[in-house]
C-alpha cells in the first residue's frame, strides 16, 4: 500500500466541521421528497456520518478536502436496505441483495481520492450496486456513467439516485466488461467488482493520461490504481482487497 498519509488531519477535520452547517441544506435539496425525505437524514444520522469521516477516513489517510466533503454529504444510510441501515456508517461492507455488497466507507473514499477527480471530468463506474459510489462521484465530477449487470439493482439505484437529486448520473443495465463506448473517452474509470484481468475495453475507453481504480484477481485480489499511457497502462499503487467477482461475458457476443 503506497497511500500518502495526511499532512494535516486537523485542517481537514476543520473542513468537516465547517461542512456540517451545510448538511441541512443538502438534506432538503438532495432528498427532494418533502418532509418524509428530510426526516430520513436526521441529526443522529448526520452525527454518525461525521463520526465515520473523522474516525475512519481522516484518521487514516483520506486527506482530500473534496472527498471528505463528499463523504460527509452523501447519506450512505439511504443506499442500504432497511435491515442493515443501523450499520450504515460502520467500517465494514454491507449486503445489498442479490449476492452483492456496498463497500466499506474507507474503500469508497480511498478509491475516489486515488482518482483525483476534477469538476470537469467524465467518469465511468462499473458495478453500480446500491448507487452509493455513483452518488459520491456525482458530487465531484461533471458527468457519471454507471453500469450494473443485475437489473434489479440497477433499477433500485436509478430510483434512489433520482429521488436524492443526483441529476448528473446515468445508470445503465449491462455488461461492465464492455464499458459504455457511446460516451467514451472517460477521464476516470472506477470498477467495484473484481475481474481476473483488466478488461481491454475499459483501457480503450480511458483517455491517455486518465486514471483507473480496479480490483483484480480471484483467490487473491489487489486494488490497482492505473494510468493509461500511449502504449498501455502504468500501475501507480496497489492495495490488498476483497471484492465480489465481476460477472458477465468478457467479450461482445454476436
Amino acid at each position: 500500500m503506497c497511500c500518502k498519509t495526511p499532512a494535516g488531519p486537523r485542517a481537514v477535520a476543520r473542513g468537516v466541521r465547517d461542512a456540517g452547517a451545510a448538511l441541512l441544506l443538502f438534506a432538503i435539496t438532495a432528498c427532494g421528497a418533502g418532509n418524509a425525505g428530510l426526516q430520513r437524514d436526521t441529526r443522529e444520522w448526520r452525527a454518525a456520518r461525521r463520526q465515520m469521516v473523522e474516525e475512519q477516513l481522516i484518521a487514516r489517510d483520506i486527506s482530500s478536502p473534496r472527498v471528505v466533503d463528499s463523504m460527509l454529504a452523501v447519506p450512505r444510510h439511504l443506499f442500504v436496505p432497511e435491515s442493515v441501515r443501523a450499520e450504515a456508517y460502520r467500517d465494514r461492507p454491507l449486503p445489498i441483495g442479490h449476492g452483492q455488497t456496498i463497500s466499506q466507507p474507507y474503500i469508497v473514499a480511498f478509491m475516489t481520492q486515488a482518482l483525483e477527480i476534477e469538476p470537469s471530468h467524465r467518469v465511468l463506474e462499473i458495478g453500480t450496486g446500491s448507487g452509493y459510489q455513483a452518488a459520491v462521484l456525482s458530487t465531484l465530477a461533471e458527468e457519471v456513467y454507471t453500469i450494473e449487470i443485475i437489473a434489479a439493482l440497477a433499477d433500485r439505484a436509478r430510483k434512489t439516485l433520482g429521488a436524492l437529486g443526483y441529476r448528473n448520473v446515468q445508470v445503465r443495465t449491462g455488461n461492465g466488461y464492455l464499458g459504455w463506448p457511446e460516451h467514451a473517452p472517460y477521464d476516470r474509470i472506477i470498477v467495484t467488482a473484481a475481474p481476473e484481468d483488466v478488461p481491454p475495453a475499459l483501457v480503450e475507453q480511458l483517455k491517455v493520461g486518465g486514471l483507473m481504480a480496479i480490483p483484480v484477481g480471484s483467490v487473491t485480489q489487489e486494488l490497482r490504481i492505473l494510468r493509461r499511457t500511449a502504449t498501455g497502462t502504468q500501475t501507480l499503487r496497489t492495495l490488498p482487497v476483497r471484492f465480489v467477482p465481476m460477472t458477465g461475458p468478457t467479450k461482445q457476443t454476436k
